[in-house]
């Protein structure tokens, strides 16, 4: 998988590439599903939700650029994958989840595998995580109509937001922002699809 679908396809960040190497993908799949975990594409985990393509696990991982002393923030923990990727190169993940049966199956699934610098918690990832702000970089794994503006307030200056926008059943791109002070600067984008990012009052 790490060969074929992301290393060829212009993942080039080592660390990226050994953190995804280390995960086993297959752990976080529902076990009917599990013969999927390494397909190219998006798998459904239940509740609507997917398990995102691993390119796109790993484009978002490289974009953001991690560093081990960082603290990072993602909105859609959905089954932790992400997370699990994230907690191989960050000092501590705080991870947001609005379904409460997905954050406590990742949960579990997260502590199975020992990683023990992940927090998850149930909630509404248009709000972050004021209390544990700022955060040096900032990962959405679901697609928001505007980037949130507490998100924005909540990451540190300098720096980076990955997150997809745009609507649900309509053309969404990836942003990858980088903050200046009060400013957004766009380095990068991606046409994407992704679930959307509800509030918790729409479940």
């Amino acid at each position: 998988m790490v060969a074929e679908q992301i290393r060829a396809r212009g993942v080039a960040d080592s660390r990226v590439l050994d953190a995804m190497t280390r995960v086993p993908r297959e752990r976080f799949i529902p076990e009917e599903s599990r013969h999927e975990a390494y397909a190219d594409r998006p798998v459904p985990i239940g509740f609507g939700a997917t398990i995102s393509q691993p390119y796109i696990v790993g484009y978002m991982t490289e974009a953001l650029k991690v560093e081990p002393s960082h603290r990072v923030l993602e909105i859609g923990t959905g089954c932790g994958y992400q997370t699990a990727v994230l907690a191989e190169l960050a000092a501590r993940v705080y991870s947001i989840e609005v379904i409460p049966e997905l954050a406590a199956r990742a949960r579990g699934t997260l502590e199975s595998l020992g990683y023990t610098n992940v927090l998850v918690r149930t909630g509404d990832g248009h709000d972050g995580w004021p209390d544990e702000a700022p955060f040096d970089r900032i990962l959405g794994a679901a697609a928001a109509s505007e980037v949130p503006g507490a998100l924005v307030a909540q990451l540190a200056d300098e720096g980076i937001m990955v997150i997809p926008v745009g609507q649900a059943l309509g053309a969404q791109e990836l942003h990858v922002l980088q903050k200046h002070g009060d400013t957004l600067a766009t380095l990068a984008t991606l046409p994407v699809r992704f679930v959307p990012m509800v509030r918790a009052r729409e479940r």
